[in-house]
């Protein structure tokens, strides 16, 4: 069975930074792709970043302030948030891909942890 479990959110005032990490156990971690999705109030979950062994995507509205990366020898994927806007604040999901490559869809993600929050300030 595989677990999927974030942590490292939190308050941050706007133009701060935080990390975000989540740990996957349960299958070989760097066969995997592994993506960020975030959940504002009132409002439907949405692709954040995704990562697989060569490749990243970011949605429009977090390239360029926020970094995905992993390290496969702690099974471990990684979450740079920087300059960090209100409208970031949401819950941050962690998921692990069906495959290898790395997509946007969140119908190709199978396993997700239970959310970090993210909170910014103005």
């Amino acid at each position: 069975q595989v677990h999927v479990v974030e942590s490292g959110g939190g308050l941050v005032q706007a133009g701060g930074s935080l990390r975000l990490s989540c740990t996957a156990s349960g299958r070989t971690f760097s066969r995997y792709a592994m993506g960020w999705f975030r959940q504002a109030p009132g409002k439907e979950r949405v692709f954040v970043a995704s990562i697989s062994y060569s490749d990243t995507y970011y949605a429009d509205s977090v390239k360029g302030r926020f970094t995905i990366s992993r390290d496969n020898a702690k099974n471990t994927v990684y979450l740079q948030l920087n300059s960090l806007k209100p409208e970031d604040t949401a819950v941050y999901y962690c998921a692990g891909h069906r495959f290898g490559w790395a997509s946007v869809l969140e119908s190709d993600y199978a396993y997700w942890g239970q959310g970090t929050q993210v909170t910014v300030s103005s």
